[in-house]
């Protein structure tokens, strides 16, 4: 279901939902594994979510939903798209296929630049279905859904669809603008792409300015090589605490304000001291011995890491 923020509803800012992005992308990348993720090495083309007023509204409708569907991966999966009076963007029925019939809001009759934004959180759920891929919770499987479609490709067009003036507040989806930025900054950095030129809001793009450097922070923490001074000096005074922490206990101080930082523990084998981090790329955490500079490779996404514990 694609939440529908309207223009009367204020939009929400920030990173409150930071920690289950984190764990979205996580399991994204266990359920479909590194290769998976990057089969998906191109991005939903902003030609294919075109939708212009003198287009047939079924024909049109149905076009930009293979697109999606493409994006996506579904080739065996066909999207019947119509329309109706509803609270929500859009919902979809979902079965064993291969058809799934999606209802989007009337309104997208004639706001028609916003149809491929509200069919991609739908599609993503098609695809997460019959991945079955999902967590406990409602709340938290939208946010699923939305960082899932972000990271694959198709995303993107759920932040362009955000706009916020002194007419008009809305936004599509789950996370905040701020969060969509910050897994899009993700992907990004992934495949070298550089989502910047696809913006047709202005503040999308500031939203994706702002999410892409939180996304930049993460690898700029300890203990990563690439941490500033500070963030050294914080780690220096964590591990020095973690040192004196019990094997039984297990764990030592450094944990940051989102509980997703460094944290020390004590082999039982008596092996030493070791820090556990996540992964700056897919967010699972990495275990390894304290004892100067070495290079640590996450088996989750394979990405190889310059670390200085």
């Amino acid at each position: 279901m694609t939440q529908n923020r309207g223009r009367n509803g204020p939009v929400e800012h920030g990173f409150p939902h930071l920690a289950t992005v984190r764990a979205s992308t996580t399991a994204l990348f266990r359920r479909l594994s590194a290769d998976g993720i990057r089969a998906y090495d191109t991005s939903f083309a902003p030609a294919e979510a075109a939708f212009d007023a003198g287009d047939d509204l079924h024909l049109g409708a149905q076009r930009v939903a293979a697109a999606t569907v493409r994006a996506l991966r579904l080739p065996d999966a066909r999207m019947v798209v119509s329309f109706r009076e509803m609270e929500q963007a859009a919902t979809v029925e979902l079965a064993a296929g291969p058809e799934y019939f999606v209802e989007v809001n009337d309104r997208f009759r004639t706001h028609r630049r916003d149809l491929a934004a509200a069919l991609a959180h739908e599609v993503t759920h098609v695809l997460l279905h019959r991945l079955d891929l999902r967590f406990p919770g409602t709340a938290e499987n939208e946010i699923l859904t939305d960082t899932a479609a972000t990271y694959l490709g198709a995303g993107w067009l759920l932040l362009d669809a955000y706009r916020e003036d002194a007419l008009t507040h809305q936004r599509f989806g789950y996370l905040t603008p701020e969060e969509f930025g910050y897994v899009l900054a993700k992907r990004a950095a992934l495949f070298g792409e550089d989502p910047a030129t696809w913006f047709t809001s202005p503040q999308a793009y500031e939203a994706y300015v702002r999410g892409r450097a939180q996304a930049e922070r993460d690898h700029r923490r300890a203990p990563l090589t690439a941490a500033g001074p500070l963030a050294r000096r914080r780690y220096a005074k964590a591990r020095r605490a973690g040192a004196g922490t019990d094997a039984e206990a297990g764990v030592g101080a450094g944990a940051g304000a989102d509980g997703s930082a460094y944290r020390f523990e004590r082999d039982g084998s008596g092996a030493g001291l070791r820090v556990s981090f996540p992964c700056p790329v897919c967010a699972q955490r990495l275990r390894v011995p304290v004892g100067g500079r070495l290079r640590a490779r996450c088996g989750l996404c394979r990405t190889v890491l310059d670390c200085t514990t």
